[in-house]
Order: structure tokens, then sequence, then C-alpha cells
């Protein structure tokens, strides 16, 4: 079975929900979500996915947002790996420079509003908006933890970022696409247009690929795959009422994200794929909010995550079309049982066994 593995777009709160869904979903397949032949992610599904392609389990993250210091474990650079950040995305830092005065880019701006039908609402809006004020290398810190210099050994990890001056969606990691370092997509797939500063690659802006769509399921529709899995925090089948301003906006986008959704699932469907789509309940939209990008709560979220997602696994439907999936190893669905310095292998973190070797050598009189 050649499987994909999409993980959409979605704020702080949606990469948490992501982070407590790929947990269930290892759990309940007993399949390595990493074992993926693709894995395409945007904005917050390209951090969890990147770190998830790159060797971290959907258990690790989870224990380590939930606060776990893991005694003896050391990062790539040697460094404790309590020592990362477990905010998923919630520091924010004012990016370094002057500011940029007028639209952020005058080209899709203008080109936007020349063909609008040829745009999504979102380009339409962002080539107008100012430069973000927000650094984006508190995101590019997290992957470099994983990943130092680079691009994540999964041979088809494809992250998602939309070119500022034309809207075009650019997947990095895949064949024709700009070379890049995974930090710096990363950071481009997340770096939302207002908020985020643009990050540059080979000398050309980009901004968060939710631009142009919060999943970017359709890349897969040509890779003559038997089952795409999609985790979308955007959408819902929950008829939610909204009530108040700020209810109504978010509701908004998520029937417009469950609109594309529905869209790219259908090409793929078209073209022989199956197709697992799995959304945000009625409960965890309550709990998310409007504001995904808010850092209260995540904890909450990835657990309601894990028994939501579990649920949605569990109809018939659904577990038919999994039926097929490899088991993945046992260290990769849970936690094992040898002590944290011992995991280095197992939680994408290749050059920390070499670290502490060093360190120990240092230390010996």
């Amino acid at each position: 079975m050649r499987v994909g593995l999409v993980l959409g777009a979605g704020g702080i709160l949606g990469g948490a929900w992501l982070t407590g869904g790929l947990d269930a979903l290892a759990r309940h397949t007993r399949w390595d979500p990493a074992s993926a032949d693709y894995l395409v992610g945007t904005s917050a599904g390209a951090m969890i996915g990147a770190l998830c392609a790159s060797g971290v389990p959907p258990w690790f993250m989870v224990a380590h947002s939930a606060g776990e210091t893991f005694d003896g474990l050391l990062d790539a650079d040697g460094r404790p790996a309590a020592e990362a950040d477990r905010d998923g995305g919630a520091t924010f830092r004012l990016h370094r420079g002057l500011p940029f005065p007028g639209p952020g880019s005058w080209r899709l701006g203008v080109k936007s509003l020349a063909s609008p039908t040829r745009h999504t609402p979102a380009q339409v809006v962002s080539g107008w908006l100012p430069r973000g004020v927000i650094s984006t290398r508190p995101l590019e810190r997290t992957i470099r933890r994983v990943v130092p210099h680079g691009w994540s050994s999964h041979p088809n990890l494809w992250i998602v970022a939309c070119d500022y001056a034309t809207g075009r969606r650019v997947p990095f990691g895949r064949a024709g696409s700009p070379p890049a370092e995974l930090a710096h997509a990363v950071a481009a797939s997340c770096a939302i247009p207002g908020f985020y500063r643009p990050v540059t690659i080979g000398g050309r802006a980009y901004v968060d690929g939710g631009v142009y769509s919060s999943s970017n399921l359709d890349v897969l529709r040509r890779e003559g795959l038997d089952l795409v899995i999609c985790l979308n925090p955007t959408s819902t089948r929950a008829e939610i009422p909204a009530r108040g301003p700020a209810a109504r906006a978010a509701a908004t986008v998520r029937t417009a994200s469950g609109r594309r959704l529905g869209r790219e699932a259908h090409k793929l469907r078209e073209a022989g794929t199956q197709v697992v789509l799995i959304q945000p309940t009625a409960e965890d939209v309550a709990l998310m909010g409007s504001n995904l990008m808010r850092g209260r709560q995540r904890q909450e979220v990835i657990e309601l995550a894990q028994r939501t997602v579990a649920d949605q696994l569990s109809v018939f439907e659904v577990e038919e079309l999994l039926a097929g999936l490899p088991p993945g190893a046992p260290e990769r669905i849970g936690r094992p049982d040898a002590p944290p310095s011992e995991w280095p292998e197992l939680v994408g973190l290749p050059g920390a066994r070499a670290a502490q070797s060093a360190a120990e050598a240092t230390a010996k009189p």
C-alpha cells in the first residue's frame, strides 16, 4: 500500500490538535505516520509534519508538550532536550530590522485584484497587508533541534509555502521546487501575512502556504497513491452556531476550508486514490475557539484530539480503509521502556548519541 499523509494549517492550536490527532492515529492503527510514502505539511502542519517525518514520534511530542523533562536526552547539538520550547510556536519575537512601509506585496495585490476569480480570498487580502513584524526565528530553532542543516531524511517530505509575489504555491522538497533548508521552508510555510515577517529563500519572499489552501491535499493527485490520510484543523463537519463577530468570521473560514478540502479530496478520488479526512469535531472547535494563535489550552486541545480523532478512526468505513496500513515499530507507536538517554535514534535526534558520547569522554579523568 502506497500511503500519503497530509497535515493542514491551523495556527498554534491547530498544531496542538494535529499532535493529539497523530498520536491517536498511531495508537489506533499501530502505523507509524513517519513511514508514509509522502508527507505534505502546510503552516502548523508543516511544523508537525517536519518533526514527524524527521523521526520525532507523536507520543514524544505529546509528552514534551505536557512538560516531561527526559533526563539524559540530548538534541542533535548536544543540548538537553528539556530546553526545547514547549509552547508549539507561541514564542513571539519582533523581527530585527526596519519596518516595511506600504502593502507587503504590491505585485500580489495588483495581480489578485486584476483577476480575483483566479485567486483565493486569502491571496487577494494578503498582498495588501503590511509585512509582519514577528520573527520566524523561534520556528526555525524548533526545527534545527532535530535537523540542524539541510533537509529531512524522509524521501518525500513536502512543505508548502506561497510565493509572496505571484501567489503560486511551492511545495519545498518536491523535485523541481527551489532548494531550501528545512528550517527555512517550515518558517516560510508558517509565515502568516501581516503577522510574521516573510521568509526569503533563493532571493524570493514566501509566506504561509495556507494563503493558497489550508490543506493542499491535491498536490498528491498525480502520485499514484492507494490511500491518503488528511488531518485538517481548520474545517469541520459539525454544524456550529456562530454568535458574535469573531465566531462568525471563524465559521466563514471553516466553511471555506471545508469546501476547498472537499474539492481537493474529489480530485484524488477521481484519480483512483482512497481518501480519509479527519477534522475537528464540535467539541474540538468549542475548545479551540476563534483565535487559533493563542498559546493557552494547548495541552487540553491535544488531549481532546487524542479522543475525538480516535473516535473518528473507529468508524467502520474508516477502519476498512486503514486496515492495510503496515504496523510500525513499537517504539514509534508508544513510549519505550528504555531510559531517555537511550532514545536518540528513536526520537529524531541522530546526532545526540555522538554528542553524548563526546560529553562523556570529555568528563572522564
